[in-house]
């Protein structure tokens, strides 16, 4: 169990309203890691952290010693790969609970966007004024009224366009929220069986599913009531996911002295329809961005290996692509991260031997989902200096 204190804390430079510190909060949490959360508008963070990870960008965590880790993929596994055992490892060691925990990091941090700027800046009635309460209390120093009211109209309006960006506008709401419904039903259904994802302890994929779920879908009012109305074992999983202790009483096996992952590497069919909305929400996306990329990178050919191919290193986006979603056409941005995330699967089912190859595709095929194992960019993305940057060229086979 990693904990301490004095010199042994970690802290975590994070938002209560941001979405990716969610991830990792829940993990050091349910890990019991013994750390403080400092907002990025503290004086360290801006004179110590941006320098060194290069943008403005949360979460960051830093280590006793001082070390920076950025973003919550390589934060967790900071502590997984470490000397010390964690409380509950993120990682299964079996092939299809570690396969499927990858695909829910990536659909949890990425495929819940729409949904999560939807619900939180398209329902001023129910969140303005808890949202413009978050936005501005932890602002470091304090500002008067007048001057941190104008922070949150200049901060809601650029959210508010970045939410166009994800494909959030009139024509899609009434199709976000039914495919949020649809979503919350089919999780609901599945924590009637276990309390976690892949069953008695959380993973990976909860870590990822708690980014969108935390702050923006269960914190903000106008999704809270929603869930607590619709999916009320959705709300006690993201409680749960917020405590350090077990908080799963409901479940029969609660209690017991060692809690485990479902046996045998099983899938149960409640998770089988979670993926499988998985692949009819997410995976045209996904699909249409990896296309997007090929085309991009083909007409970069003398791109530098090692760097972004913009002219802002920091930039995260690589242009916008059209594609089909819920028979309608939408528009989203193209980001690198998430290929990175997807390599991450790609990578794990990858070190399984052919037998375990084989289970995940066969599992991943019962929901529609194995076309995801194939995807690929022509150049990997890789993660250097905190910065998303291409890899060198694939060799062809």
């Amino acid at each position: 169990m990693t904990t301490g204190s004095g010199n042994s804390r970690y802290t975590l430079y994070g938002s209560p309203s941001s979405l990716y510190t969610g991830k990792v909060r829940s993990y050091l949490r349910k890990q019991q890691i013994n750390f403080v959360e400092a907002h990025p508008s503290s004086d360290r963070y801006t004179a110590n952290v941006v320098p060194v990870v290069g943008r403005w960008i949360i979460p960051v965590l830093e280590t006793p010693d001082g070390r920076l880790i950025q973003d919550g993929a390589d934060i967790i596994d900071h502590f997984e790969r470490g000397a010390t055992a964690t409380r509950y490892p993120a990682y299964p060691t079996t092939p299809r609970h570690l396969a499927v925990s990858h695909v829910f990091e990536l659909f949890g941090g990425e495929g819940l966007l729409r949904p999560a700027m939807h619900y939180r800046w398209n329902f001023n009635d129910q969140n303005l004024a808890f949202l413009e309460d978050e936005f501005t209390t932890s602002l470091f120093p304090p500002m008067p009224a007048e001057q941190a009211a104008a922070f949150f109209l200049h901060s809601s309006g650029r959210m508010r366009k970045a939410a166009v960006n994800f494909g959030v506008n009139a024509d899609t709401a009434p199709f976000i929220e039914e495919a949020f419904v649809e979503w919350l039903e089919l999780f609901n259904a599945h924590l009637g069986v276990s309390p976690y994802l892949l069953g008695g302890l959380p993973t990976l994929g909860d870590y990822g599913l708690m980014a969108a779920m935390w702050a923006h879908l269960f914190r903000d009012p106008a999704p809270a009531m929603l869930v607590k109305q619709r999916a009320p074992r959705v709300g006690r999983w993201v409680e749960r996911m917020s405590t350090y202790e077990p908080y799963d009483g409901e479940y029969p096996e609660a209690g017991t002295a060692s809690p485990q992952l479902f046996a045998d590497d099983s899938i149960p069919p409640t998770l089988t329809a979670l993926m499988r909305y998985v692949s009819e929400e997410y995976l045209p996306e996904i699909t249409a961005h990896v296309q997007h990329a090929n085309t991009w990178l083909s007409d970069r050919p003398d791109l530098v290996t090692g760097t972004n191919g913009l002219p802002d290193p920091a930039s995260r986006g690589i242009g916008r692509v059209d594609f089909t979603w819920r028979g309608m056409p939408i528009s989203t941005n193209v980001m690198p991260y998430r290929f990175w995330l997807m390599q991450r699967l790609h990578d794990a089912v990858a070190q399984q031997d052919a037998n375990g190859q084989a289970a995940v595709r066969a599992t991943l095929a019962e929901a529609g989902l194995d076309s995801l194992l194939d995807l690929r960019t022509t150049r990997r993305v890789e993660r250097v200096n905190h910065l998303e940057v291409w890899g060198p060229v694939a060799a062809r086979s």
